[in-house]
């Protein structure tokens, strides 16, 4: 079996979805996966022995929805070729056509153009409403305006239901480009890697498809180009823009040896790299496919309001019948009043705008974060993260860098004691036979330093304590300071006030020396990320109430850490069973906490926050797969960010949701009381759903920094 992922045009609305749907699920070789409405996207199975790709993308043509190529976007065509809007426009102009000759003639004219106009402006919607019902089994609002509109033409207003029929139709076929508007986002994405790649083989140039890079392959990247898949550079150094990956605006310097992420733009150097993964399965691929997945998974918000008008849309239409037969059976007045009272609340009930705020909103806001480096996985987490009111952290690659940095060097105070540069360069020559990561730490140090090395023989690593060599014949030890205190029995002397007061300040301590005198002690301590202690300023400004850190280090190094980052508690020692323990007593006392860490170790954390948030989850598999939030960057501002745009993505939600009831509202009051009439009450109608939906696209230009 063999499944095809395509992106395919004229899919505008959950209609098409549940049309295509029915045809795929009629064809017995075919087997349907998923359709992402919001997307245009359709996932299938099919034996390759049997149904060729060919003869899937013709079928599906044959249903309406042709498949795009490799690189284009599922888009509607030109308003001029779109045959939605062409029946509505023709409907308008038979509509007023009709209108201006009624003021010249009565009769049989003006009554066929109203006819042709509500039968071709309510072709689409109309098929619509009938197939919902005959195969889904539902009433929706597509039925509540078909019956609202034969309503009013059988009670002799051709012309308020010719209104109705074009109004409700231009509606229809703008809410297509409505549904390309919010998809703008994931386009930007895919438009970041080029098109074609330059294969590099057997020492020759050749233009290739990007898509049929496969790992393995080496390509060129010219300066101004995007990388088209990701890989690791074996030729040249340079610059790389990674903001369409990352979001961060400052470009990273790159060279042999290090990975490239598919759509980094190159800035000044020719690299040659190695392709990694292939075209599909690289960084960007990746995230657009996990963006169209993250917009189908629905907010609980969203999926009460779809269970809402379920049976919403069947109520109003009951209650439409009932105030056009049951008023006349009590009161004193005419049939015709009533139902024409009848026919405008239908309309009027309608909840066009109510459903269609959530959706439109949710799906900028998701495309939009994707662009700006936050992958959110769906319309539930990014509700969830809008009720967020404690983060825990982890310490490790969170809030520090998560490598050792040399904070100090300090020599002992005695006559034995060589230099400091001398100190330095026989520690260099010792730590860097060593593979230790605080051995590495010391040896960056000396280098930036401009220390020449000494030159060391018989290394010898002395397990959990440090090491020793011979530099210029004598034997040097550096390690642990109960090293010497307890193995080598060397008196620190003066050293040891230092080694006490470094190891309170949360450093991490190693001593020099011979086994006759400790020369001494240099401090190590995993740095705070620059912006770190700005990030959690902002978390705290916007609304969050406590900020934990949850780390295995030590007390005094946790005390330190939390003391620089602002960090209101800290605990310290823990595995990462405690890791979970912990979180959940801060969910029984708080209930909505976020647990910020790597992706990676932090996982049983991750998984039992309320949302879980992987910091630098780019090219890392494991944190983009396991966490409810990705920040594709190592930058706790990216959470600012992600907590902002949810926070205001809810506040769009609710505004919708206000507008919407209180306009169906008014809308009700008028048309039962008899103020509104039809026209009015469709105007109403429209004009709240626009409204609504502007209102949630501007989730489009929500940007790093705003409030």
């Amino acid at each position: 079996m063999k499944e095809y992922r395509l992106r395919i045009a004229n899919m505008d609305c959950e209609n098409d979805a549940a049309r295509l749907r029915r045809s795929l699920e009629s064809q017995a070789d075919i087997e349907l996966l998923q359709i992402l409405a919001s997307s245009g996207t359709v996932r299938l199975t099919v034996d390759e022995n049997e149904v060729s790709q060919e003869d899937v993308e013709s079928r599906l043509e044959e249903f309406g929805f042709p498949v795009q190529k490799q690189g284009e976007h599922a888009s509607l065509p030109p308003f001029w070729k779109n045959p939605k809007v062409l029946a509505a426009i023709v409907s308008g102009v038979l509509l007023l056509v009709g209108w201006l000759l009624s003021y010249a003639v009565e009769g049989w004219l003006p009554l066929t153009l109203y006819t042709l106009s509500i039968l071709i402006g309510g072709y689409y919607f109309g098929r619509e409403a009938l197939e919902e019902l005959s195969f889904e089994r539902q009433v929706g609002i597509e039925l509540l305006m078909s019956v609202a509109a034969i309503a009013a033409y059988v009670l002799g207003q051709p012309a308020e239901a010719a209104m109705l029929v074009f109004l409700y139709s231009i509606s229809e076929a703008l809410e297509g480009y409505t549904e390309a508007k919010t998809r703008s986002a994931v386009r930007a994405l895919m438009d970041l890697t080029p098109k074609t790649a330059i294969l590099i083989e057997d020492g020759e140039q050749r233009e290739i498809p990007a898509e049929e890079l496969k790992p393995g392959d080496r390509f060129l990247v010219h300066p101004g180009q995007s990388v088209p898949t990701d890989g690791e550079i074996a030729a040249g150094a340079s610059s790389l823009d990674e903001a369409p990956v990352t979001g961060e605006s400052v470009p990273v310097e790159k060279s042999v040896g290090d990975t490239v992420f598919a759509g980094s733009i190159n800035a000044e150097g020719s690299l040659e790299v190695i392709a990694t993964k292939a075209f599909a399965e690289n960084t960007i691929s990746r995230i657009i496919v996990m963006v169209e997945e993250a917009q189908e998974r629905k907010g609980e918000s969203q999926q009460f309001i779809e269970r809402f008008g379920n049976w919403y849309s069947p109520a109003v239409l009951l209650v439409g019948i009932a105030i056009a037969v049951l008023p006349p059976l009590v009161m004193d007045t005419t049939w015709m009043q009533w139902a024409i009272r009848a026919t405008i609340f239908i309309v009027a009930a309608a909840p066009c705008a109510l459903v269609i705020s959530i959706p439109v909103t949710l799906v900028a806001a998701l495309g939009t974060a994707a662009r700006h480096g936050v992958l959110i996985k769906g319309g539930v987490y990014i509700e969830r993260l809008a009720e967020i009111n404690v983060i825990a952290m982890d310490k490790t690659g969170t809030i520090t860098l998560g490598e050792p940095t040399v904070t100090d060097c300090e020599l002992a105070g005695h006559g034995d004691v060589p230099q400091r540069e001398e100190v330095l360069a026989i520690t260099a020559a010792i730590e860097q036979l060593s593979q230790h990561p605080l051995a590495k730490a010391i040896v960056r140090y000396i280098d930036d330093e401009g220390i020449q090395p000494r030159k060391a023989t018989d290394f010898r690593s002395i397990t959990g304590a440090g090491a020793s060599a011979s530099v210029d014949g004598k034997v040097i030890y550096i390690g642990k300071p109960k090293l010497f205190e307890e193995e080598l029995k060397v008196d620190l002397g003066p050293l040891s006030e230092v080694v006490f007061r470094l190891q309170d300040e949360g450093k991490t301590v190693a001593v020099v020396g011979t086994d006759n005198a400790a020369w001494a002690a240099i401090a190590m301590r995993d740095t705070v990320r620059e912006n770190a202690k700005d990030a959690i300023t902002q978390l705290h400004a916007i609304g969050i109430k406590k900020i934990v850190m949850l780390t295995g280090d030590n007390e005094g190094t946790a005390a330190q850490i939390s003391k620089e980052a602002g960090i209101d508690e800290f605990y310290a020692s823990l595995k990462p069973d405690d890791k979970v323990t912990k979180l959940r007593e801060l969910m029984r006392f708080h209930e909505h906490v976020a647990m910020v860490g790597d992706g990676v170790n932090d996982a049983p954390a991750l998984a039992e926050a309320s949302v879980g948030v992987a910091m630098g989850a780019a090219g890392t598999d494991v944190a983009l797969e396991t966490a409810d939030v990705a920040l594709m960057a190592d930058d706790l501002e990216k959470l600012v960010y992600a907590l902002k745009q949810a926070k205001r993505n809810q506040s769009i939600v609710r505004q919708n949701l206000v507008l919407s009831a209180i306009v169906i509202l008014v809308l009700v009051i008028g048309a039962v009381s008899g103020q509104f009439t039809l026209p009015i009450a469709v105007l109403g109608h429209e004009i709240s759903e626009f409204v609504v939906v502007a209102n949630g696209l501007r989730m489009l230009r929500f940007k790093a920094g705003a409030a």
